[in-house]
Parts: structure tokens; C-alpha cells; sequence
């Protein structure tokens, strides 16, 4: 099992967060802040993979509202991750609209459509992603493509969670995922590794 410090090993962790939010749920606050620290660095990769800089900013909006609204959740651990990153991708696209960045293009839709090839050359991309630089090469990726890579490999939401949040069937989630890993595996030099055997990405152990 992992550090439990990597945003991606989340799921590994639901059990203790969704005790967390359980007790926060009866207005325990330490429990909250528990669950703040499973998912906050999950969540803030995603967001600078969406807006940048302004991830801090469009954070501490996304935990006003998680707070304000935490007495409506109903779920487990897992469940939260995703209903956190549903908030937090709200207030990201707010964000955007309002300053006009990189503006959103439905004609990406169909690319999503295509089936999917063998998904082992993300292992190599996955080790990169808690970077800063590899997060600036998610941001360059077509839009549906960050997004599934972000939700599955950052928050560490399954195939299913992240179509939820994304409103899309999972397996032209799972497909974007996949492009989008090969696409930086290209750019991190790793197109070499063909030869591990299938994973489902984001898959849980």
C-alpha cells in the first residue's frame, strides 16, 4: 500500500474519509478538517490543471460551498471525492467564464467516441503528474481529455465516478482518459513503455 500522500492512492483511504464526513456531517470540526486533508490535494490538482494559478482561489470557493451544503451529502468516502470535484468543477468553469480563458469547444465531443487502445503507457505519465510542469501539459490537452485524466489519475475517482461528474457515459471518459495519457507519455518521453500489462486506469485494488 502507498504513503497515502499521493492524491491518486485516495481510494485507498475512503474507509477513514467517509467516517470523517460522517462525524463532520454531526458538526464535528476536527472531523472536517480530516476530510479536508484526504481530498484537498486531489482536488487543487485538478483545479490547476483546469485554471492555473487561480486553483487556490477557486479552492477555498469550492470548500465555502462543500461546507455550506455538507449537510445535503449523502454518500461514502468515494462518493464525497466525487461530489467535491463535481463543486470544484463548477466553480472552475464559473471561473473561466468569467475571465474568458480557453473557452470551451464542443467540437472535441465525437473525438471522445472513438474506441480505445491498449492503456499501458499511463504508469510512465502517472508518476509525472504531481508536477507542476505535468500539470501545465494536462492544461494544453483538449478539454474532455484533461478533464478525465485529472478526475481519474489526480482525485483518483473510478471510470463511473468521474462520468458522473462529468455528465458523460464512462467509456468515453475511460477512452479521453486514455488519449489524453498517451498524448503525455508522448510529451514525457514515454511512448517506449508498450509492454506492462493492461490496467484499468483508475481502478481500484
Amino acid at each position: 500500500m502507498g504513503q497515502g500522500t499521493e492524491p491518486r492512492r485516495g481510494q485507498a483511504y475512503d474507509g477513514e474519509l467517509g467516517e470523517a464526513v460522517a462525524r463532520a456531517q454531526q458538526g464535528d470540526e476536527a472531523a472536517f478538517a480530516v476530510a479536508y486533508r484526504f481530498v484537498q490535494p486531489g482536488l487543487l490538482g485538478y483545479l490547476r490543471g483546469l485554471v492555473g494559478d487561480d486553483a487556490e482561489d477557486v479552492a477555498s470557493d469550492a470548500w465555502l460551498e462543500i461546507a455550506r451544503d455538507l449537510g445535503r451529502f449523502r454518500g461514502d468516502g468515494a462518493g464525497f471525492r466525487g461530489w467535491t470535484a463535481t463543486i470544484a468543477r463548477h466553480r472552475a468553469l464559473d471561473h473561466l467564464r468569467r475571465q474568458r480563458v480557453r473557452p470551451r469547444s464542443s467540437a472535441l465531443e465525437q473525438d471522445v467516441l472513438d474506441l480505445p487502445g491498449p492503456q499501458s503507457t499511463h504508469d510512465q505519465a502517472l508518476e509525472a503528474l504531481s508536477t507542476e510542469h505535468a500539470l501545465e501539459l494536462v492544461r494544453g490537452l483538449p478539454r474532455d481529455q484533461a478533464e478525465a485524466v485529472l478526475l481519474r489519475v489526480v482525485v483518483g475517482l473510478d471510470g463511473p465516478a468521474a462520468a458522473r461528474v462529468l455528465g458523460k457515459r464512462p467509456g468515453a471518459v475511460r477512452t479521453a482518459a486514455h488519449r489524453g495519457l498517451k498524448r503525455l507519455a508522448r510529451q514525457l518521453g514515454a511512448e517506449s513503455v508498450t509492454e506492462e500489462g493492461p490496467r484499468t486506469l483508475g481502478e481500484s485494488t
